[in-house]
């Protein structure tokens, strides 16, 4: 995909609850996203951000709107498809399966894309090398269970490029854990995204990552704003 192309276009999404009454959260939000860009979402607690970053992740559907990714118009038929072939996302609570090693972990979206993953397959040679690239090498057969907090959400960002994604979603990334991992958290998620061109959205209440990526929104009763 070209550089200068978008890679994520989202016009006019709204959203709302319905139970127990109407509260609208999204009132049309419109962004464009290039390839290789990094992109964070402020705001404060229930305005939405999560909500938002799940409709762009195909997690959840809008009430209304377009949404393009990849090229693709992601309609109710092909959303499934386009999330296991061009998304990844990382969460505040890491969602590793605790009884398995932290490579079998990292492995998991290619055996949901049904890619072989036997040892000396492509997605093996690659889950060892992410593995590597973040410090865990030695820890790469442990299950995840015994891993710190800062290990899980480095086995979450490995697993996170397993697919080699277009865009990868975090949605408060180091809300769980020290000052110190945080800070080293925030690093590796940047490098990796800028290293390997990959366009990084999160969701943080954290002014300090937000100001690493290039471009910062706000959520705000509804609308989104560039600051």
């Amino acid at each position: 995909m070209n550089s200068e192309q978008p890679v994520l276009k989202a016009r006019a999404i709204h959203k709302a609850f319905y139970n127990p009454c109407v509260v609208p959260i999204l009132k049309g939000v419109d962004l464009t996203i290039m390839r290789g860009e990094t992109l964070a979402i402020m705001g404060r607690s229930g305005e939405g951000k999560s909500t938002l970053l799940q409709i762009l992740g195909t997690l959840e559907n809008a009430c209304s709107g377009y949404l393009e990714i990849a090229n693709q118009t992601v309609t109710s038929f092909n959303k499934s498809k386009i999330r296991n072939k061009n998304l990844a996302f990382i969460f505040q609570s890491f969602h590793l399966l605790e009884d398995y090693t932290a490579l079998e972990n990292v492995l998991m979206p290619a055996s949901i894309a049904r890619n072989k993953i036997s040892k000396g397959s492509p997605a093996y040679k690659r889950a060892c090398e992410l593995l590597e690239k973040v410090g865990l090498n030695s820890r790469m057969h442990f299950n995840t269970k015994l891993l710190s907090g800062g290990e899980k959400q480095r086995v979450a960002i490995a697993r996170a490029l397993c697919n080699d994604p277009d865009i990868i979603f975090a949605d408060e990334p180091s809300g769980n854990l020290d000052k110190q991992t945080s800070q080293y958290i925030h690093e590796l998620l940047l490098s990796f995204a800028r290293n390997q061109n990959k366009t990084l959205v999160l969701v943080t209440h954290d002014t300090d990552l937000a100001s690493m990526c290039n471009r910062r929104f706000r959520l705000c009763e509804g609308v989104l704003v560039a600051e």
